[in-house]
């Protein structure tokens, strides 16, 4: 009897996990489904039933809505591709090896400079935008996606995060073999460090590209150019005016935004898991 119990409680278990896993599913993907079929509907419609699972036959004039807005898809495309990719890249690279020399070397002022980094990731980049677009203007980079791209070496929250997972995942007896070898700093870091790090890149590089493509506040200010914007800035436009705004058209556009990073995410996902795994190996 105790083993019939126990067995039917396993199976009540599994049914309550199960059934809580597909709500949070359907939690999670209604907004991106509704968010494709409102792009697929008018103004009207949206403002009538806002919440629909049916699509229309309206998303040829919410592409139609494009060209009479600065709004050119590719072009914004390929604005943002740069500026993530380059700041992604970036991020990830100079952030490992920021964390690497916190971890593999004993030096004088490596606890002061790791307290700098936290004090650093405390201060909002809203407080220091003024400061920053004077400086970007006396250089003469406005208006340059470059100027998007470089800021992002500087990456605190990334430093922090490659610093604890190195704590436990970085043997020294392999860099310290390495070095007996022969090896030089820069080949142990990039043929060694980097490929044991690999997950914890991967996580972060999802989390800095998103950021980065998402980001509206910073190409704003740098930004006057129409051939310049980025996808969030060209959105924000399709707003439209005072009189009427098209809504179907402004789903339609954030569709086209999110659809990268979905592609970002299902490429890069199976290193997180393999992250997550290893960790369970190694606790």
């Amino acid at each position: 009897m105790a083993v019939v119990k126990k067995g039917a409680g396993s199976i009540t278990f599994k049914i309550v996990a199960y059934t809580v896993c597909i709500i949070l599913t359907v939690l999670s993907l209604l907004p991106f489904v509704i968010m494709i079929v409102n792009s697929t509907r008018n103004t009207p419609q949206i403002q009538q039933h806002a919440v629909s699972l049916i699509p229309s036959k309206y998303l040829p004039f919410n592409m139609k809505v494009f060209s009479g807005q600065d709004f050119d898809p590719i072009r914004g495309f390929l604005n943002s591709l740069i500026v993530s990719a380059g700041s992604t890249a970036l991020n990830v690279y100079f952030s490992t090896m920021t964390a690497f020399a916190l971890v593999a070397y004993d030096w004088k002022l490596r606890k002061p400079f790791f307290t700098l980094i936290m004090a650093v990731l405390m201060i909002p980049a809203q407080l220091t935008a003024i400061g920053f677009y004077k400086f970007i203007f006396s250089i003469g980079m406005t208006n340059k996606l470059i100027a998007l791209i470089l800021p992002s070496i500087a990456a605190p929250t990334t430093v922090f995060f490659m610093r604890q997972y190195m704590i436990p995942s970085l043997p020294m007896e392999i860099l310290q073999s390495a070095r007996i070898d022969g090896a030089g700093e820069f080949r142990i870091f990039n043929q060694i460090v980097l490929p044991m790090m690999t997950p914890a890149m991967a996580t972060q590089a999802i989390f800095a590209f998103v950021g980065s493509w998402n980001n509206l506040f910073m190409p704003q200010v740098l930004l006057s150019k129409p051939t310049k914007y980025t996808m969030p800035i060209m959105v924000s436009l399709l707003n439209g005016d005072i009189y009427k705004t098209e809504f179907g058209a402004i789903y339609l556009g954030l569709f086209l935004t999110v659809l990268p990073l979905l592609v970002v995410y299902f490429l890069l996902s199976k290193y997180i898991i393999e992250g997550v795994a290893l960790g369970g190996v190694k606790g």
